[in-house]
């Protein structure tokens, strides 16, 4: 496979994966948003998906509205939904012949959603909700037609990947942020629903009630997000699934190069799964998931410059 096509296919799918990421983290913000009222803030959110300076991100983390419409059909925002679901088209427009005719017009069809004028004044006067859903159904529609319509080959190992490596960073990124808030006082969160919309936010709510009887704790929380391999957001079962799907890619004319990034893949996953709740809870939090992102954005810049001829 051209090194441009599967640039454009793992490009094409970490987007895809980003802007579920970013619906799902609105669609609970907005519900918590109505909960706690005048003390909810959009701050966490903006810094974690946008690029405001911290005066814009003051200025704008008490408007729900504006929140709302900047991150989702924001065109001046460089990681909004709208954006990021246009540059997924991009990709995907440009390798047309390398996915199926049924995947072009799903992802085709969230585009023209998404652009669509009426949006900003059903985020702006209607129940932002309705739109948040219908956008994240098209999310989920373009991945049951890329599971049931592409071939196994090397396209949809590259996808996966891209795909997977998104997810791992949203989750260590989501739990860093979420967690830095309390400046490490975690006791002085009595309120569940601060937990409980932490764990919507990455769908992992009703795993966590089903896995733990003892209430919301945090040592518990990091040891799912991070460790549990039973959880499709988890980052350990992310990297175990990167793993496998670079086997795939194992043969003697890059053998080099595979070595050099299984070597990377392999050790990071080794560093989590050599770790516990206990360990991770006592050392730093913040500088653990630092070195877990600095480590995922490696194998990215690896797959970079061995795979996609990026120099």
């Amino acid at each position: 496979m051209l090194s441009r096509v599967a640039d454009s296919l793992y490009w094409m799918t970490r987007y895809m994966e980003r802007s579920d990421g970013i619906l799902r983290m609105l669609k609970v913000n907005y519900a918590s948003s109505q909960d706690e009222g005048k003390d909810f803030s959009w701050k966490p959110v903006l810094r974690l998906f946008t690029y405001l300076d911290e005066a814009e991100t003051s200025a704008m983390e008490k408007n729900t509205r504006a929140s709302l419409k900047y991150m989702v059909i924001g065109k001046e925002n460089h990681n909004s939904v709208l954006n990021i679901v246009i540059r997924a088209r991009e990709n995907a427009r440009s390798v047309q012949d390398h996915i199926t005719k049924e995947l072009w017009q799903v992802l085709n069809d969230f585009y023209h959603t998404i652009k669509d004028s009426r949006l900003e004044y059903l985020l702006d006067k209607d129940d932002p909700i309705t739109v948040i859903d219908n956008l994240i159904r098209h999310g989920l529609l373009y991945y049951a037609t890329s599971d049931i319509t592409m071939a196994r080959g090397e396209g949809y190992s590259f996808m996966n990947i891209g795909k997977l490596l998104e997810r791992a960073l949203q989750s260590a990124d989501i739990v860093d942020v979420k967690f830095s808030n309390l400046n490490g006082s975690f006791s002085k969160v009595s309120d569940i629903t601060y937990w409980k919309y932490l764990l919507m936010s990455i769908s992992a709510y009703e795993l966590y009630i089903k896995t733990y009887r003892g209430g919301f704790e945090p040592k518990n929380i990091v040891e799912l997000i991070i460790l549990n391999k039973n959880f499709p957001r988890s980052v350990i079962y992310s990297l175990d699934h990167i793993h496998r799907y670079f086997e795939r890619f194992r043969n003697e004319k890059n053998l080099e190069s595979f070595q050099k990034m299984d070597f990377m893949i392999g050790k990071l996953k080794s560093k989590i799964l050599y770790s516990t709740p206990d360990t991770i809870m006592e050392q730093n939090l913040h500088q653990y998931l630092l070195d877990i992102k600095k480590d995922l954005h490696a194998i990215a810049n690896g797959l970079n410059q061995h795979y996609f001829a990026y120099t």
